[in-house]
Formats: structure tokens, sequence, C-alpha cells
């Protein structure tokens, strides 16, 4: 009877090594896990930056209000009979 008890120990802790620290253990079930939400909050940030480009493209697409507004901030057009006024900040002294 001893002997059978003996080698139950030994097969409990070779399956609980196994279990902790063996391959598809436990360390790399928890490692995986991470790796999934992380990659699930990356996907959610993705999906937001998409939507937004495609509310951007189809206000491109339907709109000229979006393209007058990228012309005039991205390549300085104005209207003809427009007067632009750029106004800039005075410059502080520089102290001694």
């Amino acid at each position: 009877m001893r002997t059978l008890t003996l080698i139950l120990l030994a097969l409990l802790g070779t399956l609980q090594y196994h279990l902790w620290w063996g391959k598809n253990g436990l360390a790399e079930y928890n490692e995986a896990q991470a790796n999934v939400t992380r990659q699930m909050t990356d996907n959610e940030q993705l999906v937001a930056r998409n939507a937004l480009l495609y509310r951007e493209i189809e206000d491109l697409n339907k709109g000229l209000a979006a393209v007058e507004e990228l012309a005039r901030n991205d390549l300085g057009m104005i209207k003809p009979g427009e007067t632009f006024y750029r106004l800039l900040l005075a410059e502080e002294p520089s102290s001694p």
C-alpha cells in the first residue's frame, strides 16, 4: 500500500508540474489571455478610427462644405471677392 501511495503522489506531482509550468500550462494560458485582451483593445481603437475615416469620406463625397474647409485649411484658398486677414500675435520682448 505504501508503494501505491508513493506512486500516486509522484504522479500527482508530475501532473501538477505540467499544469503550472509545462507546455500549454496556466502560465501560457494567462499570457495568451493577456494578448487577447490587448488585441481586443487595439481592435476597438482601430474600429473607432475607421468609423471616423468612413464618416469623413462620406462627408467629402456628399457635401461641398467639407471640401471647401479642407481647401481653406490645407491649401490656403480663398473665394473670389473675399478678404483674408492673418492675425499674428505680438512677440514678447526677451528679458535681459
